[in-house]
């Protein structure tokens, strides 16, 4: 059986994402993508290019869908301290690119995360700085699961911070 002519680019970015996450850019071949995407290398090659550049198309879906996902949340979550979790959660469970890459747009995101954030804490400067610390223990829980992290719950923060 021959493989699959028409494979979603999304099916391909996850895979070169996975590959990248678990064993590093220098695993990242159009053989190991294709093997993992169910497509021919070749077509891997004809699609783009270079095995760079279909790293750098991967990195910038995932941009793209983080920040779709930023505009879902900051439409959908409340406008108070809960909905400032609510943001966040909207937020659990997309595939952070690598800051270390693009590091002036994942500046920008941080940026736009935390001012989110604050609006719905009540602006100003105690709202912006509780915005930065909700920031860093979520970023912390995405970054790093597991039952150590996860008992400092948002909500408890904020209750710390006097906000909530």
């Amino acid at each position: 059986m021959g493989r699959a002519r028409k494979v979603p680019d999304e099916v391909v970015f996850e895979a070169v994402l996975t590959l990248l996450d678990t064993r590093g850019e220098k695993a990242v071949t159009f053989a190991a993508i294709a093997e993992r995407a169910g497509l021919a290398a070749s077509s891997l090659a004809e699609r783009h290019g270079t095995v760079t550049a279909m790293i750098a198309d991967s990195r910038e879906a995932a941009w793209q869908r983080l920040e779709v996902l930023t505009d879902r949340a900051s439409l959908e979550a409340g406008r108070d301290a809960k909905g400032a979790v609510q943001f966040l959660k909207y937020l659990n469970g997309a595939a952070l690119p690598a800051a270390r890459v693009q590091p002036e747009r994942a500046a920008r995101w941080r940026a736009r995360v935390e001012a989110e954030i604050a609006l719905r804490l009540g602006g100003g400067a105690k709202g912006r700085d509780a915005a930065a610390m909700l920031f860093a223990v979520w970023y912390a829980q995405t970054a790093w699961p597991g039952p150590e992290v996860s008992r400092l719950r948002l909500k408890g923060v904020l209750r710390r911070l006097g906000l909530a």
